[in-house]
């Protein structure tokens, strides 16, 4: 951030007095922000404006320019190992730039023998290992497109998703260890080739072998393993497709988002430069799968110059010190977690700092929930002095996110410092007037490079609008319910459209969740409000088993009244073994809601979606078996 700042001053004759002024330029002249950031970090090639339209759908960047995501993840020569890879399948793996290279043009050569070029799609059915990052390469490089799913997701699931794009080439596994158990996927890949419509060929990666390969299938090593000379990277316009993302899925068939070479490019380079203060020497872990667009930022460290350390496998086997032995033992600069993680770390009384040396940690990003306050006080304690604790919220949709943190603003627990630069993330109320101190719809008042540059199928841009713009047309409508405060700082309080609406006062469910998590009875909880009664249930899933008693929902109604309001205490407390999640970790809220007043599970979801599909079906039975209890 310092860099940029000084750059500025040098190069432009602009300064700025702190971030908040930076800031205040980068969304009041997007145009000179973008341009400025595009020639400081050197990527792409422009000569005229960087925004020639600023409409929303259908800003464009850059006009007449050339892009490769490949080419320019490519480039730096980074100091030590490239890639780290750890998994509980293999041996660790370290891969120089030099070796990084040599094994895309490997690929590359390979894909192209198969027929893949520009305007073609490769599939993946991958874990969070070199191969996914190398295949992503080759495929960017040829300007072919890549899509990827994990592979804990069930057939129907990864049908569902990369049918939608129809690759010609799919590149999977059969099978994988999670902890000390091995998952074999063979019948699931099986069916998979055999329903993606237009499927020519699947490459099958020996992780750890091929047993159960489908017939006809292609090994790694010959398909795109055989060594092969450095080409040319092929240059495309900013909004060529770079990659196919899909939103959860529980709402519907997931929408297949197209992110374009560009915009990932200016996007991630800006938050992992700027906001992350990633460059040479440093190295960057996220904890994700190939399914969760966080994979997708985590491989983009390498733009930066920082090495970047993937992981497979089951972050609480042997133990939740997993993860953070892995930043230790490989000297990870910033390390990322879910929300969920760091509480559970907390409720276990972890002390990574004194057990491990994390020295060279100076940054815990965490996202996929917000960060509760307890859980922000201990991550600060618990890695160490000086380490930033950096809650951010973003999304799929534009493969990013808008708030988070900044090296130069100081960070409260239960918050998020500050909005993105070139991010002008409001809060507006009801009648779409700006709101601060209360809670209010996160919108996005101005263009990003990553919006989506479309949907798969969506030729007429009807789908998108949709989505994001048919509420405040012209302006991005997230979803999430967000209070900014006064300074920038701002946290999500739920999603809008499951929003607790008792008796006409609107109540958050992450202030809920907060209450919760102070109590050590309570692993997880889950709350929605059934409008056709009015009735406010809360699923507990209680640690160690605990019966749900007399004593502990005393505790919890107590707790929910003195810290929040006696409305926020539920009707009804149910426990359950588990509260549904999608994979990559979000509570179920909506579709929960929906299928406890009446709706076909079937229509509301896709299983295949979910962590534990399972959780579902005794979430329903455990409402069904005391609906008629009293509270």
């Amino acid at each position: 951030m310092g860099q940029f700042a000084r750059w500025l001053g040098r190069h432009e004759g602009a300064e700025f007095a702190n971030y908040d002024a930076l800031w205040r330029w980068s969304v009041s002249d997007l145009d000179g922000f973008w341009s400025a950031f595009r020639r400081y970090a050197g990527v792409g090639s422009a000569n005229g404006p960087a925004l020639a339209l600023d409409s929303m759908p259908g800003a464009r960047w850059f006009p007449g320019s050339s892009w490769n995501y490949a080419l320019e993840m490519l480039k730096h020569d980074i100091e030590g190992p490239a890639i780290i890879a750890h998994s509980q399948t293999r041996p660790p793996i370290e891969m120089t730039m030099e070796e990084l290279r040599s094994k895309v043009w490997a690929c590359r050569a390979g894909l192209s023998r198969l027929g893949v070029g520009r305007g073609d799609r490769v599939g993946a059915y991958l874990p969070n290992i070199p191969e996914a990052v190398i295949g992503l390469l080759a495929t960017a490089s040829l300007g072919a497109t890549w899509t990827s799913a994990a592979p804990e997701f069930g057939a129907r699931a990864v049908v569902d998703r990369l049918g939608q794009v129809e690759p010609s080439v799919l590149i999977a596994v059969t099978g994988y260890r999670y902890g000390a158990e091995r998952i074999d996927r063979s019948a699931q890949l099986r069916d998979i080739s055999a329903q993606i419509p237009g499927l020519e060929h699947t490459v099958v990666v020996p992780y750890p072998d091929l047993e159960g390969a489908p017939e006809g299938a292609l090994g790694w090593d010959e398909a795109l393993g055989q060594p092969a000379s450095p080409a040319s990277h092929e240059l495309v316009p900013f909004d060529h497709p770079l990659y196919v993302l899909y939103s959860s899925g529980t709402t519907g068939k997931p929408k297949a988002i197209i992110h374009g070479h560009g915009g990932i490019i200016c996007e991630h380079l800006k938050v992992m430069t700027l906001h992350q203060d990633l460059g040479q020497g440093d190295r960057v872990c996220w904890f994700t799968t190939t399914g969760w667009m966080m994979w997708n930022f985590l491989v983009s460290g390498l733009l930066a110059g920082a090495g970047i350390v993937l992981f497979d496998g089951n972050p609480g086997s042997p133990d939740l010190l997993t993860l953070w032995r892995l930043a230790a033992d490989t000297g990870v600069s910033v390390l990322g977690l879910s929300a969920t993680f760091i509480e559970a770390c907390r409720k276990e009384h972890l002390t990574p700092a004194q057990d491990l040396d994390l020295s060279r940690l100076r940054a815990l990003g965490s996202t996929g929930a917000p960060l509760s306050a307890a859980a922000a006080a201990w991550a600060t304690e618990a890695s160490g002095p000086g380490v930033q604790v950096c809650s951010s919220s973003g999304g799929t949709d534009v493969c990013t996110a808008f708030m988070g943190a900044s090296p130069v603003v100081a960070v409260r627990g239960g918050e998020m410092s500050c909005r993105y630069l070139g991010v002008n993330a409001q809060a507006w109320d009801e009648d779409g007037h700006p709101v601060v101190g209360r809670p209010g719809e996160l919108v996005v008042t101005q263009p990003m490079p990553s919006m989506p540059v479309g949907f798969w199928g969506d030729d007429d841009g009807s789908r998108l609008a949709a989505a994001y713009y048919e509420r405040h047309p012209g302006v991005w409508t997230h979803g999430d319910s967000i209070v900014f405060q006064p300074d920038g700082a701002s946290a999500i309080t739920g999603r809008t459209d499951a929003v607790l609406n008792r008796g006409g006062v609107r109540l958050g469910t992450a202030e809920i969740y907060e209450v919760l998590e102070e109590l050590d009875e309570i692993q997880d909880s889950l709350i929605v409000h059934l409008e056709d009664g009015d009735e406010l249930v809360l699923f507990i899933v209680t640690t160690e088993h605990r019966h749900l008693g007399d004593e502990l929902e005393a505790r919890i109604r107590t707790a929910l009244r003195s810290a929040l309001s006696p409305r926020h205490s539920p009707d009804r407390i149910v426990a359950v073994r588990a509260v549904p999640r999608t994979l990559t970790g979000k509570k179920l809220e909506i579709p929960v809601k929906q299928i406890l007043q009446g709706a076909d599970p079937d229509r509301v979801l896709s299983r295949g979606a979910l962590r534990d599909p399972s959780a579902l079906d005794d979430i329903v039975a455990a409402w069904r078996t005391g609906r008629e209890a009293p509270s």
